[in-house]
């Protein structure tokens, strides 16, 4: 059963608001805006729970600690600033994946995730 908090709440909005995955540093700086004093071991808790209630999912990104999205969104991809760090949802995906595999292989699955600059990081640049 889910404890309805203001820390909970600041946590989800969070998410809600920023639109693509988050970190767990992240959801601490902006959730501290409508929360002061709101701690990180709080967070961790929070993601925790929503995972477990299916409202989060984990992004994983190869070599870095997981970031975290909104569970049940379409299929997509993501983009990550080598600038500022953040990631970013990528819409839509490329046609045909599996014809890429070897002859024989079956795809069950892929990750596509996009380097660069961010449109603020390209244009500080």
């Amino acid at each position: 059963m889910e404890r309805k908090t203001r820390q909970r709440d600041a946590i989800r909005r969070a998410f809600e608001a920023a639109n693509r995955p988050l970190a767990p540093g992240e959801v601490l700086d902006v959730a501290q805006v409508q929360v002061p004093g709101l701690g990180i071991a709080t967070v961790y808790r929070a993601i925790r729970d929503l995972q477990t209630e299916g409202w989060l999912t984990p992004v994983e990104l190869p070599g870095e600690p997981p970031r975290y999205e909104r569970a049940h969104l379409d299929h997509h991809h993501h983009f990550r600033c080598r600038e500022c760090n953040r990631v970013f949802e990528v819409h839509g995906c490329m046609e045909d994946l599996a014809r890429l595999a070897p002859s024989g292989f079956e795809v069950e699955a892929h990750e596509v995730v996009l380097y660069g600059l961010c449109e603020r990081c390209a244009r500080a640049a």
